[in-house]
């Protein structure tokens, strides 16, 4: 049963500078469930521009349930004995701001997709992932996986268009919505601001580059892995569960814990993340409208 906000002990209200504090409080304690809210709001509290933050908080401030809209992407962070937006908030908050996707927990996700049913948002797809982490070492034994000749490095310019012939099949098949119309300069763009902004480990076998891994957040303790792809006549021999211990293993070296998130459905990849030490925390999903 959906929670609504009737009393007035709490108030959704935008937040103010003098109050980004708490809400970073707020998103630390959760950081690891909302690694992708918590790079939003870092870059939000940079250039208040790119986004807005609500707050639902009490007589003392305290901030018990956030909601960010960035680049027309709705998080929502709740806390279980929170109340939810009710419905006069949120007619208010729909009518002043597009939403072309929702993303968070699933149980946190789905209360907003009931409530935004009821005021004429209907979904055109649900992807739900498993949210994976890890914050101790990869394992041992994936760290010896792959074939003999295996080489993991950084990419060099003349890999650029190979990285971008994976990356364009990557986003095809893992990233873009359903029904939309992969436009290979803006993957081209994509790739290249990774390649000048993320970390990229690439995989080599037989001299070809094969797979791919890059970071694509960055929170406050915490980075997010993503892009994570091999060549279909390639899989099968453990290039993914090497490149990403190995990744990972890095990101570790450098004091930042690991995320990830993976479609259900991706049965083999969950199996590999599995195998290279990163451990299932909860359900994850993105909504299109």
């Amino acid at each position: 049963m959906i929670k609504h906000l009737t009393g007035k002990r709490q108030r959704w209200r935008k937040i103010r500078r003098d109050d980004l504090h708490k809400a970073e409080s707020y998103l630390r304690e959760r950081e690891k469930f909302c690694v992708s809210a918590s790079a939003r709001f870092l870059k939000m509290s940079e250039n208040r521009r790119s986004g807005h933050i609500w707050r639902l908080s009490g007589r003392e401030g305290e901030i018990s349930a956030l909601l960010l809209h960035t680049q027309q992407a709705l998080y929502p962070i709740f806390n279980k004995n929170s109340a939810v937006p009710g419905p006069s908030f949120l007619n208010r908050f729909l009518c002043k701001v597009p939403i072309h996707s929702l993303q968070g927990l699933r149980e946190d996700a789905e209360i907003l997709e009931t409530l935004m049913e009821e005021q004429g948002y209907y979904a055109t797809e649900q992807i739900d992932y498993v949210l994976m982490s890890m914050d101790s070492g990869p394992r041992p034994e994936a760290l010896r996986a792959g074939p003999a000749g295996l080489v993991l490095r950084a990419p060099r310019q003349e890999d650029e268009e190979t990285v971008f012939a994976l990356q364009s099949v990557y986003e095809q098949e893992e990233v873009l919505p359903k029904n939309a119309e992969f436009y290979a300069p803006a993957c081209r763009l994509n790739l290249q601001h990774i390649l000048a902004n993320e970390r990229v480990l690439v995989a080599e076998w037989g001299g070809q580059v094969v797979g791919k891994i890059n970071t694509s957040a960055e929170s406050f303790t915490r980075r997010q892995i993503g892009g994570v792809y091999v060549r279909p006549d390639c899989r099968g021999r453990g290039i993914c569960t090497k490149m990403t211990a190995v990744f990972a293993g890095e990101l570790l070296s450098m004091g930042r814990g690991v995320t990830l998130f993976v479609k259900t459905r991706n049965k083999t990849a969950i199996k590999a993340y599995h195998k290279a030490g990163l451990v299932s925390l909860a359900d994850y999903r993105i909504t299109y409208y």
